[in-house]
This record gives structure tokens, C-alpha cells and sequence, in this order.
């Protein structure tokens, strides 16, 4: 089964193989999770990203919103690199180009903020 694909994303709104959200989502190689949220809203900690680890990403895409306002913490940070797990924080917009780009060649988690 090939991994989820995003084909449009605008501020609050994204679409991915054909079926359009309006609420932050995790896409991982199996599964696209709506309404996924941070216990701290604009601060991402290792813990909003239980659910995103257990697909076991060699490479975590976080789109941290249209105007780059969620934070990824030097310790979340950390504590992915210390998984074995590659980071790339983006504004969401180019987030998504990224995750189409490598979602097909590596095992890719991605971790979106689809507003701020």
C-alpha cells in the first residue's frame, strides 16, 4: 500500500489522497490521524508524538504551521535524533513538499499543523 499522499495544502486545510481535513494531522506510512493535537498547543514535547513513533519513521516531518508559530524544543528535538529518527521543521507549506518528496523512498512520519 503506498504511502498517503498530500496534494494541496492552505492555511487550516489539506487534502490528501482526495479526502480534504481542517484539523492538524499525522500522516503515517499506513494510516492518516485528524484532529492529532499538543498537550502545550504551540509547543511540540516527545509526548504529542507517541502515536507518530510507533510507525517507527526513519524521518519525522513537522509542519509547524503557515506562519511557523509551533516550536520544536531543543529537547524534542533531541530525544528524536537520540531514536535514531531524522528531524525536518518546516512551515507547513514546505513541510508538505518535503514529506511527498521522501514519502516514497524512506519511511516518513509527518506531523502537521495546518493553521498558525
Amino acid at each position: 500500500m503506498p504511502a498517503p499522499r498530500i496534494e494541496s495544502y492552505r492555511f487550516g486545510r489539506i487534502k490528501v489522497d482526495g479526502q480534504v481535513y481542517g484539523r492538524d494531522l499525522l500522516l503515517t506510512p499506513d494510516e492518516v490521524v485528524s484532529g492529532w493535537w499538543r498537550a502545550e498547543g504551540h509547543s511540540l514535547t516527545a509526548d504529542d508524538l507517541a502515536k507518530a513513533l510507533v510507525a517507527k519513521p526513519q524521518v519525522l516531518v513537522i509542519g509547524t504551521g503557515s506562519f511557523d508559530r509551533m516550536r520544536v524544543p531543543d529537547e524534542t528535538r533531541e530525544y528524536l535524533r537520540a531514536s535514531g529518527i531524522e528531524v525536518i521543521a518546516q512551515p507547513t507549506g514546505a513541510a508538505c513538499e518535503t514529506y511527498n518528496r521522501l514519502c516514497n523512498v524512506q519511511r516518513v512520519v509527518a506531523a502537521l499543523h495546518l493553521t498558525c
